[in-house]
């Protein structure tokens, strides 16, 4: 009876001090920064938040998708601390609205490029993408994807948007887009060049850079938001950011800074 009594007592210790390290774990959690990240930064964020980490102790929780669709979820009140956009007009919207504490910053500017699993020849794209060998053609959705938007503008400069409107596949976000192009769903895609420049990716790739003359810049916002719960740690990021390590970090996965 003793000793039943006594395995109870040790169960019940146990119990409570496994509820406490839940607690504590919810805790150090829920402390984690919350970053929203546009989908072309995807490979990039892992680098970049294992460097931060290493530098300041702080974790990070990513949050991928569309520029725009983040943009909707902050307007609905998602608890996010900082926002890094693949464009300065999402940004600025969320500044103008009230919902942020800064004005927005560019951290690095982005590069499109046309890619495929095949060798298909890029010298000459516009032409190529409107001939029979051609079938489908990956962009993101230009109203809620900056990359997809810069695709749009090159295909209307070139003047073969309309030529090529039923062979267009659009994906939600450059992270479909690259699924698209990756595992050969479509002969072509326009995306950014960090696919090519992520060591992760293990697909053979062709591809070539756009002119940027074909597309307005893009220049890649961020901001830290009001409504954020870690704000100094959030500052601490955003001033990361802006340092020579996470520039370093950024130029290796084919982004332009300054």
């Amino acid at each position: 009876m003793k000793s039943h009594l006594t395995l109870n007592k040790q169960l019940k210790r146990i119990s409570v001090l496994s509820i406490l390290c839940l607690l504590l774990n919810l805790a150090s959690f829920a402390q984690h920064l919350k970053v929203a990240a546009a989908a072309n930064l995807q490979s990039v964020m892992r680098v970049l938040q294992k460097d931060f980490v290493q530098k300041y102790g702080i974790e990070i929780d990513p949050i991928i998708g569309s520029s725009g669709n983040l943009v909707a979820q902050m307007q609905n009140g998602a608890p996010f601390d900082v926002f890094l956009s693949a464009d300065m007009s999402f940004p600025k919207k969320l500044y103008e609205d009230g919902l942020c504490l800064n004005a927005p910053a560019v951290y690095a500017f982005g590069s499109l490029i046309i890619c495929s699993t095949q060798n298909l020849g890029f010298e000459n794209w516009a032409r190529l993408l409107m001939t029979g060998r051609i079938k489908k053609i990956a962009i993101g959705n230009p109203s809620i994807a900056p990359y997809g938007l810069a695709a749009q503008q090159a295909l209307q400069h070139k003047g073969i948007i309309t030529d090529i409107k039923n062979k267009l596949i659009y994906g939600e976000s450059i992270s479909q887009v690259n699924t698209y192009i990756t595992t050969s769903a479509v002969e072509v895609g326009f995306t950014t060049q960090s696919l090519v420049k992520d060591p992760a990716n293990k697909t053979k790739l062709y591809w070539k850079a756009i002119d940027p003359k074909l597309y307005s810049p893009i220049e890649q916002g961020m901001v830290i938001l009001k409504s954020s719960t870690n704000k100094a740690k959030a500052y601490k990021f955003y001033k990361y950011l802006l340092s020579p390590a996470a520039k370093k970090i950024l130029q290796e996965y084919g982004y332009h800074v300054q």
